[in-house]
């Protein structure tokens, strides 16, 4: 399908709007994640404790969409992304406010064991702005989304996803550079200045661009009983929930570009990892890769596309180990200042993006496939699940594997060697699971 410049033109500017204030809310989002992990080791919250309330963050922000979509529909995408923007700018106030406060001191030199010394305000503080944004950022994914598909002309639905998906990454990318600036010009907890400032300018966007996109009047509203009572009827389908675990084998190991990743970068790698830039890998491959993948593969079958995918990103795992093989210097110079591991993190996360490429866009075809029909929205709603279940298990389980076999044993080949694993077995479990549907579909 092709598409020439007027075609731009026929969106209207709540679409637009909609656009912009999803720049603005991912560029809060990734100015801080990549370092989230050694901010909250870094005022006290031990070894542990910073990648499991990271998966927390992810969880809420993957989960819970289920059930603020129908409180969206329900008040107003206008008046819900008000809401989810004060909780966005409150949360990351919140995480920030322990060093601007003078509660805790920000401390680069972590031990191998080192121990949960923060205080409780402290503790609370980080708790509690980890689920402002958690609820904040779920409310807006539906929100934003809903306008997309509403606001779309019916014959340039394609195009205006594209525009959004686009969109995403371009926010990824200019929140993660920002970010950069600020947090070496000052300390490492500007980082959720710079987050609170944007997610500002986003408020400021729907408050005074953003007007509620036209709803047809017999469209039906969600209610939130009946969502939870679907939830429940959904997870009773064996064969789709099945999948929904299996699929989180490749969501585990995507977490851990934010979790086990910038951790291995300021232990073997670098004192201060500029991890932000690293990690620009990922958005500034989709969007060089992303038509050229689906031209070129688009054709191929949705369940082997998947599993291709998550061969690839547990095969990203194996650049950090190459140059352990070979006894070389992590810390060695690899081109200018870059260090050899910051060459191979690099090299991981943009291999993270490819395997996104092939996995993300064919998930919500093959669920589509799966559901029953009439009910395809309805298991739609679930396609994020697999994230949400992959976070909240892949930062306890990514701290046990970065703390516990890569510093505690000093063996990081064996630990990035159980992550690869990890990717491999999910990939024989979904092929396992294609032939079990074959035979239960032909039954």
């Amino acid at each position: 399908m092709s598409f020439s410049t007027s075609s731009f033109r026929e969106f209207p500017r709540v679409f637009w709007t909609a656009n912009l204030t999803e720049l603005f809310e991912r560029a809060a989002y990734y100015a801080m994640a990549s370092f989230l992990v050694l901010y909250l080791q870094q005022i006290g919250l031990g070894n542990y404790w910073p990648s499991t309330l990271n998966g927390l963050l992810w969880g809420l922000v993957y989960f819970l969409p289920i059930l603020s979509g129908s409180l969206a529909d329900h008040f107003g995408f206008r008046r819900a992304l008000v809401l989810a923007f004060v909780l966005l700018t409150i949360g990351y106030a919140f995480a920030g406010a322990p060093v601007w406060t003078g509660l805790a001191e920000l401390n680069p030199s972590i031990a191998k064991d080192a121990p949960l010394s923060a205080s409780m305000p402290v503790v609370a503080l980080a708790a509690a702005a980890l689920v402002f944004i958690g609820v904040g950022g779920s409310i807006i994914k539906p929100c934003i989304s809903g306008t997309v598909q509403k606001t779309s002309p019916a014959q340039l639905v394609t195009l205006g996803f594209g525009i959004f998906y686009m969109i995403i990454n371009i926010g990824s990318l200019f929140g993660r550079g920002v970010s950069y600036y600020v947090r070496t010009n000052s300390n490492l907890s500007m980082i959720f200045a710079v987050s609170g400032a944007m997610a500002l300018l986003a408020m400021f966007a729907v408050l005074f661009t953003y007007e509620e996109p036209p709803t047809p009047a017999d469209a039906p509203k969600k209610d939130l009983k009946k969502t939870l009572l679907n939830m429940v009827l959904v997870l009773r389908q064996t064969r789709f929930v099945v999948f929904l675990v299996l699929m989180a084998g490749f969501a585990f190991l995507y977490h851990q570009v934010y979790n086990v990743i910038p951790l291995y970068l300021a232990r073997f790698v670098e004192e201060k990892p500029p991890v932000e830039l690293y990690t620009m890998a990922n958005p500034v491959t989709i969007v060089l890769f992303q038509l050229l993948i689906t031209r070129l593969f688009g054709g191929m079958n949705p369940i082997r596309s998947i599993i291709v995918g998550t061969l690839i990103i547990a095969g990203a795992m194996v650049f950090n180990i190459l140059p352990l093989l070979k006894g070389m210097d992590l810390r060695a110079a690899f081109i200018g200042s870059l260090p050899l591991g910051g060459a191979m993190a690099i090299a991981t996360v943009a291999m993270i993006a490819f395997g996104e490429l092939f996995e993300a866009p064919r998930l919500y075809e093959f669920i589509g496939k799966l559901a029953p029909k009439g009910q395809e929205g309805l298991y739609m709603g679930y396609a994020n699940l697999p994230m949400a279940i992959g976070s909240v298990v892949g930062g306890p389980v990514g701290a046990y594997i970065f703390n516990d076999v890569m510093v505690a044993q000093n063996r990081p080949v064996l630990g990035w060697l159980i992550l690869a694993g990890i990717g491999v077995a999910a990939a024989a479990g979904i092929f396992v699971y294609a032939i079990w549907l074959n035979r239960f579909q032909d039954q």
